[in-house]
This record gives structure tokens, sequence and C-alpha cells, in this order.
């Protein structure tokens, strides 16, 4: 693919050089283009050597190529990285003063932009009335992230990193299989308090249900991801995503009740998310203590089955697929409660993986099987769960 990646004045200029060789790596084609103040902080030699391109700012180069109008009309796809809040406001001036601005606009390519400035200047009037004009013409967002800044400074401002930008990227130009479709995704572990201080949860960390989200929005589709207690470190692999919305809840009850509200216009719902079974039948106001008498029993009672209530009210041609994280003393119980679950829920398929102290549960590794409606197994597979979320969207994408 031919790509172009433009290089504006920013600290974060660094970054991008691993960015360009992560995209020749991948065997793309890279001309970089960088502004003058680009090149204050990473070099044209630089520049040069990791794309095996010429590279120039002018407008006055190789004019008997036009090449100010050229790169723009043979890339296939534009990265800005890092996107300054000064390149930001020419872009959507449509401003054309030097070989950035002449690319873009000669170009009718997908155009992805990583912001990188200080939190001020990207949450200043300015800056955010140009980010709503920029999306209005199609220009994908990437972050920015929240993090450290240069100076010692922290918050929103921070540039992504280069291999979420490029996944991201490629994302626009790449398989779009899921493009159209309006999916929602649980995930995480629901907590029902006992007291303000103390709860009923699991050990859920969300990862495979963001996963799932990450690969879906990067497949095209329009996702909302209801993330229940999710750390904020496991939940920026989607949150800075410009197809995935995030709605938080907290108890099994906010889970199902957010569900609900975003459900029905979807066309897949995904319940990833581990879902407690019981709740306290009563929470104290005040924290329990050993000295005010402590409590001897905690009576439960049954959370409500959100998935089995969603399958029961889904709309027409709405698939419903439901997880399932149990302990078995072999693979045939582990099937058969899948099944059963399967059929009891009345959900189209069944994701089920087995758990243990050791397996399932906050790790980078995961290992499933998938049961049809019909009971039998479609798919098996295993890896990091970002592979198992794409093997489970292609079973999915052949029953939408």
């Amino acid at each position: 693919m031919n790509i172009v990646v433009a290089v504006t004045g920013g600290i974060a200029a660094y970054k991008t050089v691993h960015l360009v060789r992560l995209l020749i790596k991948a065997g793309h084609e890279v001309t970089v283009v960088p502004t003058d103040d680009a090149l204050r902080f990473v070099g044209l030699p630089t520049w040069e050597a990791i794309s095996r391109n010429q590279v120039t700012t002018s407008v006055h180069e190789d004019v008997a190529q036009v090449r100010h109008v050229a790169l723009g009309q043979a890339a296939e796809l534009i990265i800005v990285a890092p996107a300054t809040a000064n390149t930001i406001a020419k872009m959507a001036a449509g401003l054309a003063d030097d070989l950035l601005g002449t690319t873009l606009l000669a170009s009718t390519a997908p155009v992805a932009i990583a912001p990188a400035m200080h939190t001020e200047m990207w949450q200043h009037a300015s800056t955010q009335a140009n980010i709503a004009t920029l999306r209005s013409r199609g220009v994908t967002i990437l972050g920015p992230d929240a993090g450290e800044l240069t100076g010692g400074d922290s918050g929103p401002g921070r540039m992504l990193e280069p291999e979420q930008i490029v996944d991201a990227a490629l994302a626009l130009v790449g398989e779009s299989d899921l493009d159209g479709l309006r999916v929602v995704v649980s995930a995480g572990g629901t907590r029902e308090p006992l007291d303000p201080v103390r709860y009923l949860g699991n050990r859920s960390s969300g990862r495979r249900g963001v996963a799932l989200s990450r690969a879906a929005a990067d497949r095209g589709a329009e996702v909302v991801l209801v993330a229940s207690n999710i750390d904020d470190s496991v939940l920026s692999d989607a949150t800075w995503h410009p197809l995935i919305r995030v709605e938080r809840a907290g108890t099994a009850a906010e889970l199902g009740e957010t569900m609900r509200r975003v459900a029905d216009d979807a066309t897949v719902i995904v319940m990833a998310a581990a879902v407690a079974d019981y709740r306290p039948a009563e929470v104290s106001a005040g924290k329990l203590t050993k000295e005010a008498g402590g409590l001897e029993t905690i009576e439960l009672v049954e959370t409500e089955d959100i998935v089995a209530g969603l399958a029961a009210r889904r709309q027409p041609g709405q698939v419903v697929v439901a997880f399932a994280a149990e302990t078995a003393r072999d693979e045939d119980e582990l099937l058969a409660r899948a099944r059963r679950k399967r059929e009891r829920k009345g959900v189209d398929l069944l994701v089920v993986n087995e758990v243990g102290w050791d397996r399932g549960f906050e790790t980078p590794e995961n290992a499933v099987q998938v049961v049809g409606d019909d009971g039998e197994v479609v798919l098996t597979a295993s890896g990091s769960k970002r592979v198992v979320a794409d093997a489970i969207w292609d079973v999915i994408a052949a029953n939408v």
C-alpha cells in the first residue's frame, strides 16, 4: 500500500520514526512528508533512511513531476503523526502553504491524525472546534491518550503509541467485513456491595471484552462497550478508538439496565462480562466491623440473568452471543455444560472456556470453543485474546 506519513513539529516526532519502521516492515511503501518544524526534532537523513524514499518539505522540488499534487493523488492512506494544534488548525482551514497542505488537499485517501500537544492546548475551544470540523469531513482522530507530557506535566494530549496508530490507521483500509454493523459488547466483572467498603466480585480483568470490541471496530463495526469495573490501563486499548463508545456499569443491576438501553438497535450483542450470580440481600449503610458485632452470615439472592433476558427480547435478525467460564473434569463435561447453558439462555452462540486458579482470568492468552444453535462446536481457537477475538468474530459474521 502507498502510505504518506506526515510529521509535524512536536517532540512526539521521535515516535513516528518507529511508526514508519512498522509500516515498512509490514511491506508498505511509505513517503514521509515533514514540516520544516518537524525537521528540528528529527532530521531529514533519518526520514530518508527509515522510509527508503526521498524526503522534502518544499513544493518547489520535482516540479516537473508535480510532486506537490502527485503525492496526494497516489496515496492510499495518509497518517499525520504527531498532529500539532497548529497543523490541525491549518487542516481545518484548508490551508496549503507547504507540501503537507497540498498533499492533503490533493488526496481522496482516508486520513488519520494522531494529536499530540499539552492538555490546555488540546482542551482549548479552538482546537476542539477544529477537531469537530475534521471529523465532519471524515478524518479519523486517533487519541490523544492521557499520560506524562513534556516538561513533567500530565494529562490528555499524549500521542498514542506507534503500534496503536498503525493498527487503527490500517484498519481504515483493511478488512471491513463488519462495516455497518452496530455491536454491543459487555466486559469486565460486576461488583455487588456488602457495605461502603466491601463487595462480592470476580477475577475478570475485562481484557477479553476489550479485545472483542477492538477487533469489531477495526473491522468496521460501530461498537458500544459496556465496561464493568475495568482498570483504565486495560480500557485504554479501546477508549481512543473512533468507532468505540464506552458506557460504564458497576453492579449486575446497573449492567443489565445499561445493556437493555443500548441493545435494541444493535445487530450483535456479545455478553462477555462476568456477571455475579448472587448479590447480598441487604447492603449495610455503614462499614461492617468486628467491634460492632461483625457478620456471621451473608444472605444472598440471585441476580437477573441478563443475557437470557436480552435473548428473549431480541429484535428480528439480532444475534446474541453468551460467554461461559467453567471448571470441569474434562472436555466432555465442559461441552455438556456449554450446550445446556446455550439452550437454557436461548442464545445463538455460546463461547466457553475453562478457568481455574492459573488459567482464564488475568492472563494474556485464551483458549475457547464456540457452540452453535445445533449444539455442535463451530470453533476451537487459542492464542492471544486479540487472535481469539478475531476468530470469534469470524464465526459471528457468518451468522449475521
